[in-house]
């Protein structure tokens, strides 16, 4: 079954309060079509940046651009992955993982800008088929992720809000730095 209707938005008690960030700047919006729209944005943009650039970190300690760009690469991959374990009934309690130590190890800044924005495109599109692959009750279905209840929609908006919340940071602190 593929999904034609809108995602409907999820309530505040299919996920914790630390999502709401994500979710609620794009609670009212069609999480596929905007899947969707945000992956060809996303392109766009990063093709505006220059390698030189890529590497640039604002402030001593923060992430660069490349690293920020794997970041949410890898936390598409594991929300995702949560989503299909929740959509396929298993009830293990999914952990949590910490970005940071992801980044340290991940070695984003050893590969280009365009080789991690390939990685973040490729994995939008599996995410995307994920998605539209599942009906209303599947992705009403709840579970534990990182001691939390959790459902699969909220999973969907917390994608979207969360590269919407990295791309607004990078816009805002690592593009303006350039002019």
């Amino acid at each position: 079954m593929t999904t034609s209707t809108m995602i409907q938005t999820p309530a505040p008690t299919e996920y914790d309060r630390h999502y709401a960030a994500y979710i609620e700047p794009v609670a009212q919006e069609d999480v596929l079509r905007q899947l969707e729209a945000q992956a060809r944005s996303t392109s766009a943009l990063l093709a505006t940046i220059p390698e030189s650039r890529a590497g640039f970190r604002y402030a001593p300690g923060k992430w660069s651009i490349r690293d920020v760009i794997g970041h949410i690469a890898d936390s598409e991959r594991i929300f995702a992955y949560r989503a299909l374990r929740i959509a396929r009934h298993d009830k293990t309690p999914l952990a949590s993982f910490d970005e940071n130590d992801y980044a340290t190890v991940a070695g984003f800044d050893r590969r280009t800008l365009a080789d991690v924005g390939a990685e973040l495109a490729s994995v939008r599109a599996g995410t995307i088929t994920l998605f539209r692959s599942m009906d209303a009750e599947t992705l009403a279905l709840t579970g534990t992720a990182s001691g939390k209840p959790i459902s699969v929609r909220a999973l969907a908006f917390i994608i979207l809000g969360h590269e919407r919340h990295h791309l607004n940071v990078i816009k805002a602190k690592y593009l303006s730095e350039a002019k």
